[in-house]
């Protein structure tokens, strides 16, 4: 975690490193042998070297107490993301927005920050020594904070390269963890929803049947963070009728096409329709050996990284609605002197800290090993509903000006509705 850091802060820039304190250089951590590999144009995902068995992190440490309190390598990592959140994602957010596009410079920033790395253990060419869910947590929390359609984009890659660490095989790991750890890190994305009112991630459409040299994929994705730009796909899809499984598919796969899919929010993250036409995969691109426990938590971990990012989108609309209530006079004083508007800005605090407690309780659980379900359903029941009414009470207590472009609580608003609608896109 030390070295995560110290990655984070040095690319971060030299600023934030000279108020934090924190000068020892710190060594790049390339997996250099990946540059032979592949190229931008035409990328190819090809094993560098084999691997004996795959590269599993360890469950953290139980420190024995009930204590949520991000550890303080934790809480300078979150500063860090907190402070590109604010200077690179905010002023960026609403023309991002308006494109349905981010701006290729801050996804590679936040590349750079080590959105993909962090996880990826030591020996494959990371910095990680232990799972770090509740890092992961932190890192979509604070960038939320900047925008959540950008956050969505940027940790978009993430979701595949954590789905490999926890359940690659030696060879998966060995063919696609390398391109994480570069200097260019591949636009990928985890693709579980479908396009169908009350979807069920765990009864899928998308069908995957096996054949004599592997698998064949048929159905469609919704809602796919820059899926137009994205170089590799982990696919939910039911296996021969018998439930879900996870599947690696490459985007120059013959049959695969993306189709532009603007919604409601999340416009910044070029959300996209993975269209699957009996896209033909190997054996190998089975993810997890279609083990039920497997989807199950990708699922519950997904529900997880939504939390987090309603937690951070929430944040900032109260941070937002506090600023103007205070500043904006009505009949000769501050309308924050109305009881009426005080008492719906300290029922948003008062939510938001149940929300942000409910789910640092289950990111723990989760880093150190332990169930986790019962916590993840909460965090997600409490983060759905709250997260919603929370964008509606900003935009109601801004009045007109909650409706309107010239502020940014507006578009919250339509971000957090994707909270209670979204599967998958986050894998913390």
């Amino acid at each position: 975690m030390g070295a995560a850091m110290s990655v984070l802060n040095r690319l971060a820039g030299a600023r934030v490193v000279e108020r934090l304190g924190i000068k020892a250089p710190v060594d790049r951590v390339v997996y250099q042998a990946t540059k032979a590999g592949f190229t931008v144009a035409n990328r190819s995902f090809s094993a560098a070297r084999k691997l004996a068995k795959p590269r599993r992190l360890p469950a953290a440490s139980d420190r024995g107490v009930f204590d949520l309190t991000p550890t303080e390598e934790q809480q300078m990592i979150a500063d860090t993301v907190r402070e590109f959140a604010a200077e690179g994602l905010r002023p960026a957010a609403a023309v991002a927005d308006d494109k349905c596009e981010a701006p290729p410079e801050l996804l590679g920033t936040a590349a750079s920050l080590g959105v993909t790395l962090v996880g990826v253990p030591e020996e494959l060419g990371g910095v990680a020594t232990e799972r770090s869910t509740v890092t992961n947590v932190l890192v979509a929390e604070a960038l939320a904070h900047g925008d959540l359609g950008l956050a969505l984009a940027c940790l978009a890659p993430g979701a595949v390269s954590n789905a490999l660490v926890l359940w690659g095989d030696e060879t998966q790991q060995a063919a696609y963890l390398p391109a994480f750890v570069g200097d260019d890190a591949p636009a990928a994305a985890l693709a579980v929803q479908e396009p169908r009112p009350l979807f069920d991630p765990f009864s899928l459409r998308t069908k995957a049947y096996r054949t004599s040299g592997g698998f064949v994929l048929e159905g469609v994705k919704s809602l796919v963070p820059r899926a137009a730009s994205a170089e590799l796909f982990v696919v939910a899809a039911d296996l021969d009728g018998r439930g879900p499984a996870l599947f690696i598919v490459e985007s120059s796969s013959a049959g695969l096409s993306v189709e532009p899919e603007p919604a409601m929010g999340l416009r910044a993250a070029a959300t996209g329709r993975l269209v699957l036409s009996q896209v033909a995969v190997p054996a190998s691109a089975l993810l997890g050996d279609a083990d039920a426990a497997v989807y199950a938590d990708c699922v519950r971990l997904a529900r997880l990284g939504w939390c987090a990012l309603a937690v951070g989108t929430g944040a900032a609309v109260l941070e937002y609605v506090t600023g103007y209530v205070n500043d904006r006079v009505a009949f000769g004083e501050p309308v924050s002197h109305r009881q009426g508007v005080a008492f719906k800005v300290a029922d948003i605090g008062t939510e938001l800290d149940g929300m942000r407690l409910v789910t640092y309780r289950a990111a723990a659980r989760a880093e150190q090993g332990k169930p986790f379900a019962r916590e993840v359903a909460l965090a997600r029941k409490l983060c759905a509903d709250k997260g919603m009414a929370i964008g509606s009470d900003g935009v109601q207590l801004l009045g007109g000006h909650g409706f309107v472009k010239e502020h940014p609580v507006e578009r919250w608003y339509r971000d957090l509705r994707a909270v209670g609608l979204m599967e998958g896109a986050v894998l913390v």
